[in-house]
């Protein structure tokens, strides 16, 4: 694991592509490397497998599950947010040398998340406001 990547869980989706730009601009400017499932295009490597390999990598977890409205072709939600805090968090309790983990969870309000993940209500998960300048506030203390 190494002490300065930071794994970054947001959205890829181009409304949010300035958001996640913030997010890797506070990372790196606050010193550390940034990590994602988009750092290595290889399509031998299961998405699945690329993203719990560098969770195990990552010290950090910068997780934003603001995105959660359905799609409006399927009516569906997109749940892969969650899922990967899911999994950094299991890493976290479960992962050989993986217990010093730390991770910071966004939401757009405080207490919205508790509608569709009510199980991460003992966390401290913190809100941005859908603000650029407030989500680089949160990630670079």
């Amino acid at each position: 694991m190494n002490d300065r990547d930071v794994f970054i869980n947001c959205p890829f989706s181009e409304d949010y592509q300035s958001r996640f730009e913030a997010i890797v601009f506070a990372v790196i400017r606050s010193g550390f490397t940034p990590r994602c499932a988009r750092e290595n295009d290889d399509g031998a490597e299961v998405r699945i497998d690329k993203i719990c390999r560098i969770i195990a990598e990552s010290r950090y977890g910068v997780h934003d599950i603001s995105k959660t409205e359905p799609d409006i072709e399927s009516g569906l939600p997109r749940f892969n947010m969650p899922l990967e805090l899911g999994l950094f968090l299991g890493a976290r309790k479960w992962g050989r040398g993986q217990s010093k983990k730390k991770t910071l969870i966004l939401d757009r309000t405080p207490h919205r998340y508790q509608a569709f993940i009510s199980d991460i209500a003992g966390q401290d998960i913190h809100s941005h406001g859908d603000e650029i300048g407030r989500l680089i506030g949160e990630v670079a203390t």
